[in-house]
């Protein structure tokens, strides 16, 4: 399995600061020497501006992993250490080689008796994590690959969380419709038969008052009937 592009690139990039670093050391010498430089100084110029772009572009690939989960937040934040430090190291580099004379003290460490270390081929990297040590470009990239996935099924288990507690939603949601519904129907069963017991009542209230005057209407004809008999009775 081929090695991750950005880490590829990343290695290229750091050689090419090397180079750059080596190239400025040998403009030095030459100075020193009396020598001309017009030729190194064009390599340096054309390597700098090379080490610019592939930083760059590196920013670029960098964000577009992040934005669509190629890699986790963690991954994505020691990868942007990594660019950082080579953007430092393009200003210091850049910073010797106009300043005639000065060694570049970007990779000075790893310019050690007459030479380069050609084995250190990224001198700029960061303590590496417990959890990727001793692992190669294939084991990180899987490594990331489990844990993206592992993020997956956590979404996917928290969507269907919320989709169950939106279902719930809805049913209660129809619940309280249906419940509604019940209670305006007895409020307006409520409101007609007190508007049926109102009636009734006043029919009743008339009814008892027509009661009442039959009964004193009875009383008068009788005595009225007592009366005349009374008059007209003959007495002993």
């Amino acid at each position: 399995m081929a090695p991750e592009p950005w880490l590829l690139l990343y290695d290229s990039t750091c050689r090419i600061a090397q180079e750059i670093s080596e190239k400025i050391q040998e403009r030095n010498r030459y100075q020193r020497n009396g020598e001309s430089t017009t030729k190194v100084n064009i390599a340096i110029r054309s390597l700098l501006q090379n080490l610019e772009e592939k930083t760059s572009h590196l920013k670029d690939l960098l964000f577009h992993s992040v934005s669509t989960r190629q890699i986790t937040q963690a991954e994505g934040g020691r990868r942007q250490n990594l660019v950082d430090e080579l953007i430092t190291a393009h200003r210091k580099l850049q910073a010797s080689f106009k300043n005639e004379g000065t060694e570049p003290d970007v990779i000075r460490s790893s310019l050690m008796a007459g030479g380069v270390r050609r084995e250190v081929t990224n001198p700029w990297l960061v303590e590496e994590p417990e959890e990727t040590r001793g692992l190669d470009f294939d084991d990180i990239r899987q490594q990331q690959q489990r844990i993206i996935e592992e993020q997956d099924a956590g979404l996917d288990a928290l969507s269907s969380i919320l989709s169950r507690q939106k279902q719930m939603g809805q049913e209660i949601g129809n619940e309280l419709e249906e419940q509604n519904e019940i209670i305006d129907d007895l409020a307006n069963l409520v409101e007609n038969t007190d508007d049926k017991l109102r009636k009734q009542t006043k029919h009743v209230m008339m009814v008892d008052k027509k009661s009442t005057s039959c009964g004193m209407m009875v009383v008068i004809v009788l005595l009225l009937i007592a009366i005349v008999v009374v008059a007209v009775w003959p007495t002993k």
